[in-house]
């Protein structure tokens, strides 16, 4: 299995998935024309993934903003991580949120509740 790296834009985020590691990352803006289209490769690589897990599958969420279309694809990823979890495998989910972004921060809370998988929502200061 490959790994993915994707350079962010203004309009879609940095993404580094390594399935040696088990850590994946998604940092940056997410506002892509089309989500779908965008998350499409990167949901497919993730059930292709849940085949065989690394031990600890760790995601870090880094977003500065993201559409609601990008949502909807967040969702779907993350129950794709929730199967893995469900299976018996360590998954970690770091939500990471500016200190003076408190819409971020409940978002992170919401998606919480929606999957099953604990969260790490990590406050981090104001990027200059």
């Amino acid at each position: 299995m490959k790994k993915i790296s994707i350079k962010g834009t203004k309009l879609s985020p940095a993404v580094d998935f390594d399935p040696t590691t088990g850590k994946l990352s998604i940092k940056g803006v997410s506002i892509p024309e089309n989500a779908a289209l965008f998350y499409k490769p990167l949901i497919a690589w993730i059930k292709k993934y849940s085949d065989s897990p690394h031990d600890v599958t760790e995601l870090d969420f880094r977003l500065e903003y993201f559409n609601t279309s990008s949502s909807k694809c967040f969702i779907d990823f993350l129950k794709e991580l929730e199967q893995i979890y469900n299976a018996g495998n360590e998954v970690v989910i770091n939500w990471y949120f500016e200190e003076e972004d408190y819409d971020m921060y409940v978002t992170g809370e919401d998606f919480q509740s929606i999957i099953k998988i604990p969260f790490n929502i990590i406050k981090v200061p104001a990027a200059e």
